[in-house]
């Protein structure tokens, strides 16, 4: 009997009985490509200072990733349906393993960036796999229950990244947070050869290159201009990034339209259940992500958290998203999607009100309520989405839905961290002049101070450190006149640099705050237009079927 699992669930005359073990492989692969991006949140200081990273670089660090996995999943997902589901994922896990080792070996900010790019190809691969073979691998039934498996691992791996990142940052530097995701991986690939079942569409023309490769341009070029624009300015590469994206976008569209078969079905927007589903997993993670980048700097910063204690306290996010996974897998059969998504985007709109009432003095008590309620909020609304978004798409074209689901997620966390990034920064900068003006800072310090938190407590320290030198010197000096000189300079100092220190924290906690009060407020009226747009009927998270998903029976494939 061969160890490789080589029979594909459409030949089989009962559901594949180890199903819930292949749900296992899927969701342990979404979990590495997830905590690939929330784990770096943690380790960009020890990257900063051993590569000698700018903020720009530190940020193409983090956006490399984002780019080619937000631009890629369309294509190689339709890719994935024609040809092979888990040779998809067996192969965007190689690829992702691969970046992973390049990722711990190289030394400079280039090949970071480069080692992070092919992880994201790697992960454009994986992600809509996992969902496709997820729909191809358990009978319908039982679909809406493995996706709320789904969601929740991907809501685990967003609050598990900054704690595993802590842990092996405790005793390993940060090579580690590449190197960890190795073995996963090929844990992963072994469990998918034995335990995941071969899939592919029974029935599929021609892939629709021209428009696969127009959905990369116009995805693409939006990701770059959404990155590149809030933080280093609008000029000639951001202008560009987006006249390209729409020039591409129009294209795209109009060639769908037209084509015969193709890639993306654009007409299905038009169906309200399906765009609000959309609509809601982008608007949820442009809240989680866009949160998570300020809280995480809040955390370790101004509350002075080590990258293991930020790590632990993140966690009452992950295990509200399985209690709000168990909640939905109960409530959105009987009530419908439209009641548990709009209630978890109302719980969200909530958290993310609560946090604009943080100040200077708010302690780690502050957040745990937040962060419970965004978890429950995120369990409550996603499963729903993705299980409307994936019914929506005939079975010969599962990797496609999968990959527009992804594409929503990734479209709307790097406009989360874009837009709420931005305001943050702007504010805090604003912030901080307001507060530094009695410190008597030089301009130059100021200016420095203002580009980041993790600068301004850089800026402080600096101060101190001169302030512990001249008390030094002092006490070596030959007259105590001069002495005594040096440590009223000393005093100064140091009182400036615990008044730098204070204005930093303040100027921070109040942007935290202002930052939260506009997420709150997008998130809000978001609610609004997804609760306007889902149906009301009862059992409607359970299939969102458009006309072009309602092919005859010999056009699907029966996986």
């Amino acid at each position: 009997m061969s160890l490789v699992m080589k029979e594909p669930v459409d030949s089989m005359d009962r559901p594949y009985a180890r199903r819930w073990w292949a749900l296992l492989v899927l969701c342990l692969s979404l979990l590495i490509i997830v905590m690939a991006n929330t784990a770096l949140t943690v380790a960009a200081p020890d990257m900063t200072k051993d590569l000698h990273l700018s903020s720009s670089d530190l940020q193409w660090v983090i956006d490399g990733y984002t780019v080619p996995y937000a631009a890629l999943m369309l294509l190689l997902g339709a890719i994935g349906d024609k040809y092979s589901r888990r040779g998809a994922l067996i192969l965007g896990l190689l690829v992702f393993g691969g970046g992973a080792v390049a990722g711990s070996l190289v030394d400079s900010s280039t090949g970071v960036i480069a080692a992070r790019a092919v992880m994201g190809v790697g992960a454009a691969m994986i992600m809509p796999a996992t969902l496709s073979l997820l729909a191809a691998t358990f009978p319908k039934k039982e679909r809406a229950k493995a996706i709320v498996m789904w969601t929740a691992t991907a809501g685990l791996a967003i609050a598990a990244g900054p704690l595993v990142a802590g842990l092996l940052l405790e005793n390993h530097g940060w090579a580690s947070t590449f190197l960890i995701n190795v073995p996963i991986a090929a844990l992963a690939i072994v469990g998918a050869l034995v335990l995941v079942p071969p899939s592919k569409a029974a029935h599929h023309g021609r892939i629709d290159y021209v428009g696969g490769i127009l959905s990369v341009v116009w995805v693409g070029a939006l990701v770059y201009m959404i990155i590149d624009g809030p933080h280093f300015g609008w000029g000639v590469g951001a202008i560009s990034a987006a006249v390209v994206a729409g020039v591409a976008l129009v294209l795209f569209v109009v060639w769908e339209l037209r084509h015969p078969r193709p890639v993306l079905d654009v007409r299905r927007f038009a169906n309200r259940g399906f765009a609000g589903s959309n609509l809601a997993v982008a608007l949820f993670f442009l809240a989680v992500f866009g949160a998570f980048y300020y809280l995480t700097q809040h955390l370790q910063f101004v509350l002075g958290y080590n990258p293991l204690d930020t790590g632990i306290r993140m966690l009452p996010l992950a295990g509200a998203v399985f209690v709000g996974s168990a909640l939905t897998g109960v409530l959105t059969p009987r009530l419908g999607m439209k009641v548990t998504v709009t209630a978890g985007m109302v719980a969200g709109t909530a958290a993310l009100a609560l946090l604009a009432q943080v100040d200077a003095s708010s302690t780690y008590s502050a957040f745990v309520a937040p962060l419970i309620i965004l978890g429950l909020a995120i369990g409550l609304a996603l499963s729903p989405c993705t299980d409307a978004i994936m019914g929506a798409f005939p079975e010969s074209e599962l990797g496609v839905g999968g990959a527009v689901n992804d594409t929503s997620l990734e479209l709307g966390g790097s406009l989360g961290i874009a837009i709420l990034g931005s305001v943050l920064a702007n504010a805090y900068s604003s912030n901080l002049a307001d507060a530094a003006s009695g410190t008597k800072l030089p301009a130059d310090a100021l200016t420095t101070a203002q580009d980041s938190v993790g600068a301004g407590y850089a800026v402080a320290q600096g101060v101190g450190d001169q302030a512990r030198a001249l008390t030094a010197k002092a006490a070596q000096a030959g007259s105590p006149e001069q002495a005594g000189q040096l440590k009223g300079q000393a005093e100064q100092l140091a009182h400036g640099a615990q008044q730098m220190a204070d204005a930093v924290g303040s100027a921070f906690s109040d942007a935290v705050a202002h930052t939260s009060l506009i997420g709150a407020v997008i998130l809000g009226a978001g609610t609004l237009l997804v609760a306007f747009l889902l149906p009301r009927r009862r059992g409607a998270g359970s299939r969102v079927v458009t006309e072009s998903a309602a092919q005859p029976a010999a056009d699907r494939e029966l996986v």
